[in-house]
């Protein structure tokens, strides 16, 4: 339907899952004493003021499974979260998450220390912070738990957090570190729902004349309603006329064809491109 020039380029995500590498190759230089004592988090550190290991524990990893599950995780979900909100929005996702992991790991670790001030290293703050937002935005998508038991995205993240909180309040021996990942589910779940308010209602489009449509980034939510999206307020894409349609429903997906491959359309893509070939095809 178009041609376009193609230029190679690394993404956001493929970018961050090559400096989490070599971050990972980098560590296995270093002295485990200066890992635990100078970069990974703990009360300890931020105590003496080691504010910068809020950054420095998420590109560190206690071996290659671990860094293996968090490279995947962010193959799955950062991908879609870039491709969806865009690069910045992505890797604003991504540290958020993990700094509100952090922040949650190590406020719990200054009044509890004896059961979370212990070294944390790990990116999973910030993946699970990606998968948050994915389930927020696709929350009847499924997932395949160890790449066999299907579960629903909205599903998994409830699970997620009674997890979390669960293991907060009874620790277990397991060496993970849930607040950390109860901080980074509700950091990506709060930036969702931030980012459709700001867009509703700082972004102008209430006072333009696009007010009586729903904003952009609220189309990709699931119309089954709920906490998880928001009531809608425009006509269905299909109504409206073939020039807009095209513009702005259509154009959007083929560029996710063009950088993706059409594997990676969603269930309501794909429906918008039958109805833009319906449309093709009327005299």
């Amino acid at each position: 339907m178009r041609e376009e020039a193609r230029h190679w380029h690394w993404s956001a995500s493929v970018t961050l899952m090559a400096v989490i590498g070599a971050a990972f190759v980098a560590q296995q230089f270093l002295r485990a004493d200066f890992i635990l004592d100078r970069l990974a988090l703990s009360a300890e550190g931020l105590r003496g003021g080691g504010v910068w290991q809020l950054l420095t524990f998420q590109f560190l990893h206690s071996g290659i499974w671990h860094l293996a599950g968090n490279l995947l995780g962010i193959w799955f979900f950062g991908r879609f979260i870039e491709q969806r909100l865009g690069a910045e929005n992505f890797l604003k996702l991504y540290f958020a998450a993990g700094l509100a992991g952090g922040l949650l790991q190590g406020l719990l670790g200054l009044v509890f220390e004896n059961r979370f001030g212990g070294p944390v290293i790990g990116a999973s703050a910030g993946v699970i912070g990606l998968f948050a937002a994915f389930a927020m935005l696709e929350p009847d998508a499924e997932i395949l738990l160890w790449f066999i038991l299907p579960v629903k995205a909205r599903h998994f993240l409830i699970f997620s957090l009674v997890v979390a909180v669960l293991f907060i309040v009874a620790p277990s021996a397991g060496g993970i570190a849930h607040a950390a990942h109860l901080g980074g589910l509700l950091a990506g779940m709060a930036f969702i729902r931030w980012e459709f308010f700001r867009k509703q209602f700082f972004d102008g489009g209430w006072r333009s004349r696009e007010r009586s449509r729903r904003p952009e980034f609220a189309r990709t939510a699931s119309a089954s309603g709920g906490f998880w999206t928001t009531p809608p307020t425009a006509a269905e894409p299909e109504s409206l006329p073939p020039e807009e349609f095209i513009s702005r429903e259509v154009d959007p997906i083929l560029d996710k064809i063009s950088a993706h491959g059409i594997q990676s359309l969603t269930a309501r893509e794909r429906k918008i491109l039958e109805a833009a070939r319906q449309k093709m095809e009327r005299p």
